[in-house]
């Protein structure tokens, strides 16, 4: 499964996988993985990625278009 979403938000943030990682305590390289697919993304990282971004997990996983977190 590729994570198109985690791309499209880094992208539209300006943001390097380096920055990103760092935020959410990752190395680049394990980001790159789950970025392009090659892993599946662990739940505390997508809890993580969704907080960062500011969006739902839903949306994250493209099984929502409305990007609004979870009160």
């Amino acid at each position: 499964m590729q994570y198109k979403r985690i791309r499209e938000l880094r992208g539209d943030a300006d943001l390097t996988q380096t920055k990103v990682g760092e935020a959410i305590n990752l190395p680049q390289r394990t980001y790159a993985y789950y970025e392009s697919g090659q892993r599946m993304i662990p739940p505390e990282v997508l809890c993580a990625l969704a907080d960062f971004y500011h969006v739902s997990v839903d949306y994250l996983l493209e099984r929502t278009d409305n990007p609004d977190p979870y009160e």
